[in-house]
């Protein structure tokens, strides 16, 4: 698993060119390319060619696996640059492949309506426990996956998956609290690209959750991925993440995260669908 400082120094791209940037991998056993990863990738990509507004959306989809033992190259083409609205489209390659294609838009502050549904009632952050000490009892399983350290803290309301699958249901709903486990910087641009990580990966267990299994005994592979930043987020403090996945049809499982900060504000909305199959023979 990736660990922040590593997230955060593949969220530096280099540009090769005039709208081209290098996104270089992390590589893993499988060599696989988180598809969460690389949708944050594309999102800083477009965001290098609109440094004067704020990204509000990204639509993704993940057309390939990649390669994590090789870069990834993002091509950015200016689609508009409006009075408030600026829109781009990131195409990322690896070779004559393209892995994803992206649209993203960026605005500019507006004096306009504000309104929002509320956030849930739920108990805080410090009064729940931490996840690796809920999961102690399975510490010995799948090489310590559900104990292993992460780049982000996590405290669940309802059972996390490993929990789930000893209920008789599944629990309707995946609600946690999250925070990085290290300090973050407050650029915007980088913290909706941590956004768009974390919901890119975190949805998957409301999916698994409802599939009576949990992340590390099913092949799974992200097909597309839709975000909306509504606010800046502070990524100091605990952010609410609740998930649920209203359908589950033909191998594809939807997911969606409506994100809150600690004082109720709606951070961001996210969706997702999953793919769920047999892995091909190499």
């Amino acid at each position: 698993m990736l660990q922040l400082a590593e997230i955060l120094s593949t969220l530096d791209l280099a540009e090769s060119g005039d709208g081209i940037f290098v996104a270089e991998q992390k590589d893993n056993p499988t060599h696989h390319i988180v598809g969460g990863h690389i949708a944050a990738q594309a999102l800083m990509a477009a965001s290098r060619t609109a440094t004067d507004r704020l990204p509000h959306s990204l639509h993704v989809y993940l057309l390939r696996a990649g390669d994590a033992r090789y870069p990834v190259q993002m091509e950015v083409n200016k689609l508009r640059d409006g009075g408030s609205l600026s829109t781009r489209r990131v195409i990322g390659r690896q070779g004559d492949e393209v892995l994803l294609e992206a649209l993203v838009s960026f605005s500019v502050p507006m004096d306009a309506a504000d309104y929002q549904q509320s956030m849930p009632a739920v108990p805080g952050p410090d009064t729940l426990p931490a996840v690796e000490e809920q999961l102690r009892a399975f510490a010995n399983e799948a090489n310590g996956f559900w104990v292993r350290p992460q780049w982000i803290e996590r405290r669940y309301i309802d059972p996390p998956p490993r929990l789930a699958m000893e209920l008789p249901e599944p629990p309707e709903r995946t609600r946690m609290w999250w925070r990085p486990a290290e300090v973050v910087t407050d650029d915007p641009v980088v913290n909706s690209c941590l956004l768009t990580y974390f919901t890119g990966t975190a949805l998957l267990e409301t999916t698994v959750t409802m599939r009576r299994a949990t992340q590390v005994s099913v092949f799974s592979a992200l097909i597309d991925h839709a975000i909306w930043f509504h606010r800046p987020a502070d990524l100091t403090d605990w952010l609410l993440s609740d998930q649920v996945s209203p359908s589950g049809i033909n191998g594809r499982g939807l997911a969606s995260a409506t994100l809150y900060n600690r004082t109720g504000q709606l951070v961001c909305s996210a969706t997702q669908e999953m793919y769920f199959g047999r892995r091909r023979a190499d």
